[in-house]
C-alpha cells in the first residue's frame, strides 16, 4: 500500500537532526513541521523571511499575516525572527540552511533534479528551489514514485529543465526511501506492504537492492 502525503512527511521528519536549521519546499515537505521527533530541535526557515515556524496552526490560532512561501499560515516558536526576503536568501545562499526538503517532477540516477517547469505549462517559476539546491548541505526529495498515468518519476535522465545537477542524495517517494549514489537508486527501504517487485516495475532508472529490504516504522 502506498504512503499518504502525511506519512511521506513522518518519514522525512525522522531524518531530522538536533539542532538543524531546516527549510521546507511547497507541497508535502510543508507537512514535515508537523512531526518533527520528540527531543529533535530545529529551527524552521522560509524564504519569504521567517525563521523559527511551528506546525501548521489550529482554527483558533490562524493569523492571516504570518504565512510561510507557499502563502499557507503557520505559527512560530520561542526565539523566532522575521527579517526580508533578501536576507532569507543570504542564509540559503552563505550555505547555513543544514537540510532541505524538496518536491520534484523528475529525479534521475545520478542525483539532478527537475522541480520547477512543465514545457508548455503555465508556472509560476522556480521559486528558491534553485538556491536551495546549491547552497543546503543536506537535501532530500519527496514525491510520487510514478505518475498518475503509472510513468515513473525516477529516471536514468531527467527529461524536464533542471533544477539542480548531482545534487540529491536521497529520495523519499509514497512506495520506497532510496539513496542515489554512484550513478543508482538504492533501495534502503520500502512502504508497509510494498513489494520490491512493485518498487522495480516503477523505476525507470538504475536500482540497487541488496539483501532483505525492511518496512518504513513509524511512531
Amino acid at each position: 500500500m502506498s504512503l499518504s502525503r502525511e506519512q511521506i512527511a513522518e518519514r522525512i521528519a525522522q531524518e531530522l537532526k538536533d539542532g538543524y536549521y531546516v527549510n521546507l519546499g511547497i507541497g508535502i515537505p510543508t507537512l514535515v513541521a508537523n512531526y518533527i521527533p520528540q527531543g529533535v530541535e530545529v529551527m524552521l526557515q522560509s524564504e519569504n523571511g521567517l525563521l523559527g515556524m511551528g506546525p501548521f496552526p489550529t482554527d483558533d490560532e490562524v493569523d492571516a499575516d504570518l504565512i510561510n512561501a507557499g502563502k499557507q499560515t503557520v505559527t512560530t516558536v520561542t526565539g523566532s525572527a522575521f527579517f526580508s526576503s533578501a536576507n532569507s536568501f543570504a542564509m540559503i545562499r552563505g550555505g547555513h540552511v543544514d537540510f532541505t526538503v524538496l518536491g520534484a517532477f523528475e529525479v534521475d540516477q545520478n542525483g539532478s533534479i527537475a522541480s520547477w517547469m512543465i514545457p508548455g505549462k503555465l508556472v509560476k517559476g522556480m521559486g528558491g528551489a534553485m538556491d536551495l539546491v546549491a547552497g543546503a548541505k543536506h537535501i532530500i526529495v519527496c514525491m510520487t514514485h510514478a505518475s498518475k498515468h503509472g510513468d515513473s518519476k525516477l529516471l536514468k535522465q531527467c527529461s524536464l529543465p533542471l533544477t539542480g545537477v548531482a545534487c540529491i542524495k536521497k529520495v523519499v517517494t509514497d512506495l520506497a526511501v532510496m539513496e542515489i549514489k554512484d550513478g543508482a537508486f538504492h533501495l534502503i527501504e520500502r512502504a508497509p506492504g510494498v513489494t520490491v517487485e512493485e518498487i522495480k516495475e516503477k523505476t525507470a532508472g538504475k536500482l540497487i537492492v541488496e539483501g532483505d529490504i525492511p518496512e518504513m516504522t513509524f511512531n
